[in-house]
């Protein structure tokens, strides 16, 4: 995978008309993202990424004839010589499909109905070489893939501003979430999660959300 020197070329895969047309306009908007294709497949989308050879691939789950997640494994899976981007957007979260999306080699796995926002933060991570999951999905995820909650640690490399802001980042909030909370903008809230992301040498707000649990300041959310 090379980072273009241009404008990201962006494929579009998902079998609603309406989603990929709102994608288009969205990513249309940025100066530095261009739509290159669309597929309402994923036959037809690992055909097109293959011809194309788009920087990056946006793949819906539930598609007729191949699904987002075996697109993922053509395109960017383990063993593929020359890998493809690939950031999964869908409605279906489970924690299967998450799973198995990373360990194929997404670059990441946003819910739509996270915004436009988060839409454009993550194929701008992925095109920097990390991965952005939604915040919505952060928290369960940690409950089966973190460590148990430890004893506070003495001394936190953060700030008492900045331990609130991973506490926030652990409970899944997103930026917009934790701007409301704080009385402060997202843009604020964004500035405070880059400069604690930087602080813990943190991969994305996963990794955030780790160092919180394993320093006492979150934990699990109970199962109704």
């Amino acid at each position: 995978m090379t980072t273009p020197l241009g404008p990201t070329r962006i494929l579009i895969a998902d079998d609603q008309e309406d989603v990929r047309s709102g994608f288009r306009l969205i990513l249309g908007s940025q100066p530095d993202m261009t739509v290159v294709g669309e597929a309402a497949d994923g036959l037809t989308a690992v055909d097109l990424a293959r011809t194309l050879r788009p920087d990056l691939i946006l793949a819906d789950i539930r598609m007729p004839s191949l699904d987002g997640l075996e697109l993922t494994r053509r395109l960017a899976g383990p063993g593929i010589p020359d890998p493809m981007r690939v950031l999964v957007v869908t409605t279906f979260d489970h924690d299967d499909y998450v799973r198995t999306a990373l360990h194929d080699g997404a670059c990441g796995f946003l819910l739509k109905r996270s915004g436009p926002g988060l839409l454009i933060e993550g194929v701008r991570a992925a095109m920097a070489g990390d991965i952005l999951i939604s915040p919505q999905i952060t928290v369960r995820l940690l409950q089966t893939l973190a460590p148990a909650p430890a004893a506070p640690t003495a001394l936190s490399p953060l700030t008492a501003r900045e331990n609130e802001i991973a506490r926030l980042v652990a409970d899944g909030l997103t930026n917009a979430e934790i701007g409301e909370r704080l009385f402060i903008s997202a843009g604020t809230a964004k500035t405070h999660i880059a400069n604690v992301q930087a602080k813990l040498k943190a991969r994305n707000r996963v990794g955030i959300a780790a160092w919180a649990w394993e320093n006492g300041l979150a934990g699990p959310v109970p199962r109704e």
